[in-house]
């Protein structure tokens, strides 16, 4: 009878062992590497950093003309009519303005340069995202991590997102 029960317990504990080691299956993939080793997403960069430069030297130009009108205006002030004075500060302060403005809208947050890694980029990671599902759904993977970045997870099966059910238990009070 010992037997029976101690060889019910071992079965009993490596299928729960068995069990336990299929029902999640986790894998870590280096998102960064994925991609730094991507043709497309280095051609990507590379028109990213062109552009950009470009841009900074437009705007490093133009604020070399606004130290060039303040110079000029620091010479002649003395001789300047109280109105010719403030005519010549208004101009260098909207010159200013207008060149943080050009800065913002290139380099901001909503600027034109994140528009142009979105074009750029985007379907490269699109495509790599798509590859991570294909490979977790053909490998029986329920949990994909990114070990490179602070995206962290990558990729899970649906069966193990608990949203609505915690939504539920919100609005239900339970």
């Amino acid at each position: 009878m010992k037997k029976i029960l101690t060889l019910c317990v071992i079965a009993l504990v490596t299928f729960s062992t068995t069990t336990a080691t299929q029902a999640q299956r986790i894998a870590v993939v280096d998102i960064n590497a994925v991609l730094e080793g991507m043709a497309d997403y280095k051609a990507s960069q590379t028109e990213l950093d062109r552009v950009a430069d470009a841009w900074r030297q437009e705007i490093a130009q133009e604020y070399d003309k606004i130290k060039g009108m303040y110079n000029r205006y620091q010479a002649e002030q003395v001789l300047l009519s109280d109105e010719a004075r403030k005519e010549r500060e208004d101009e260098i302060v909207d010159a200013e303005t207008r060149v943080r403005e050009m800065q913002k809208n290139r380099f901001g947050p909503d600027g034109e340069l994140f528009e142009r890694r979105a074009e750029l980029v985007q379907p490269i990671q699109d495509k790599v995202y798509s590859a991570i599902q294909s490979f977790a759904d053909k490998r029986g993977y329920d949990l994909i991590f990114d070990k490179g970045s602070a995206a962290g997870l990558l990729y899970s099966k649906p069966t193990f997102d608990k949203t609505e059910e915690v939504q539920t238990m919100i609005e239900t009070g339970n």
